[in-house]
């Protein structure tokens, strides 16, 4: 394979990820992103007008704002001139917007992109049921008060007071015909991961967010000021009084009568956007810009969408192959946390020598992946996964891990319905 010229990260942002009440949010996912981008175009040594390009990932674009790429581009005051385009990949949108971003630079069609994604799964739409869609159609075609009567006669309320919930047929994967928690608790059954053990991974997800934003260490949020005047400063998904007795009293909910998976132990439904200014060496001479990292890889992967949780093991481990790299030669980890059964399937794949040889087509099993290393500052359990936003969010706070840290290089990885897995190298500067 050709050596991967690195592509600079110039710097970047992202909004407070606010969980879905059951109400439509307080902020459209352009509103979002808008916000979030302003903010980070605002300490900028050019000007929006300079970009080459405005890439956004999102998974449920509103219809009114179908192309929100080109929506966000305009609001963010990039002019007529700078082209905004929108990318889906399911859950890994954000981190497709990336990818497009580098090879388009790669390519030299562009130099500096604002790349990143966005989602406001609160405002999801419900829908109408295909009988109630046909009952509109046909009365529509009604021409004599006869025919609208007869077609009034039809009408049942079951018809009007059964909508179709747009998330949960979003999150439906219609060639296996399983919800994304269904796929999870195939992977608990497939490597013996106990609700216990799932319960426990996702205390300690809340207990890293908790600390981490005690200790400031989510700095790269733009807050947001709501119609109302209030401030929207920090994630709200966060339960700083988790514990495994509170969340043992959930019910499973994608099968309740023999799953272990429930609400507390899968990620959160959740508004949110995040951004990063992806620059080519030269761009980054001409604008005198102080790059925070570069991307050094990036990797596309296939697999059973009844497994799609396998994602991340099958996208990370050719980098690591083509890098010489181990698990534990790398400084730190991100794994979007789907589901906990989801991130501890991928570490239980690379201890499994039948999974690795037959699946990966390894001699021996990778190893054991250090929990320390993995995921340091909680993840999306606690966080949130505004889908089309957290392949975005997952890179860019895995800089701002490693800048931390004074560490040098490490892997963001994300499992995708429909049976994929993303990945990004990444090495701080």
């Amino acid at each position: 394979m050709k050596p991967f010229e690195p592509v600079y990260i110039v710097d970047g942002a992202r909004s407070p990820f606010l969980k879905s009440r059951n109400i439509p949010g307080p902020f459209s996912a352009s509103d979002l992103a808008t916000i979030s981008g302003r903010a980070l175009l605002a300490r900028q040594p050019f000007a929006p007008e300079d970009l080459d390009e405005v890439i956004v990932g999102c998974a449920g674009p509103s219809v009114d704002e179908v192309n929100i790429g080109r929506v966000i581009a305009l609001r963010l005051g990039c002019g007529n001139k700078v082209p905004g385009w929108t990318v889906m990949r399911n859950c890994a949108s954000g981190m497709q917007a990336l990818d497009s971003a580098i090879a388009n630079i790669h390519s030299g069609r562009s130099q500096l992109v604002l790349a990143g994604g966005v989602d406001a799964l609160s405002r999801t739409p419900l829908l109408y049921s295909d009988k109630m869609v046909m009952w509109f159609s046909l009365m529509a075609q009604a021409r004599s008060m006869g025919a609208k009567l007869g077609m009034f006669a039809r009408l049942r309320p079951a018809m009007l007071l059964t909508p179709v919930i747009g998330i949960v047929k979003g999150l439906t994967d219609p060639v296996v015909n399983l919800m994304m928690g269904q796929t999870a608790e195939n992977l608990a059954w497939k490597f013996g991961i106990s609700r216990q053990q799932m319960d426990a991974f996702s205390v300690e997800s809340h207990k890293k967010v908790s600390a981490a934003q005690k200790a400031g260490r989510f700095d790269e949020i733009v807050p947001l000021i709501g119609t109302d005047g209030k401030v929207y400063a920090e994630d709200d998904g966060v339960r700083h009084d988790s514990s495994l007795e509170g969340l043992a009293k959930l019910k499973p909910f994608f099968d309740r009568k023999y799953g272990k998976i429930t609400p507390g132990n899968s990620s959160q439904i959740t508004d949110g956007a995040a951004w990063l200014l992806l620059a080519s060496a030269e761009a980054v001479e001409k604008y005198k810009l102080t790059p925070i990292g570069r991307i050094t890889d990036t990797q596309w992967a296939g697999l059973d969408p009844a497994q799609m949780g396998l994602g991340p093991v099958h996208a990370a481990t050719p980098i690591l192959q083509r890098h010489g790299l181990g698990l534990n030669d790398l400084d730190a980890w991100e794994i979007n946390e789907a589901f906990a059964a989801q991130v501890m399937g991928c570490v239980a794949a690379w201890q499994d020598p039948d999974y690795c040889k037959e699946q990966l087509g390894l001699d021996a099993p990778l190893g054991t992946l250090d929990a320390n290393k993995l995921n340091i500052d909680g993840g999306a359990i606690a966080l949130g996964h505004p889908v089309g936003a957290s392949g975005a969010r997952i890179v860019l706070h895995l800089l701002h891990i490693l800048r931390r840290e004074n560490k040098q290089r490490g892997v963001a990885t994300i499992c995708i319905g429909g049976g994929q897995g993303g990945a990004v190298l990444v090495e701080a500067v």
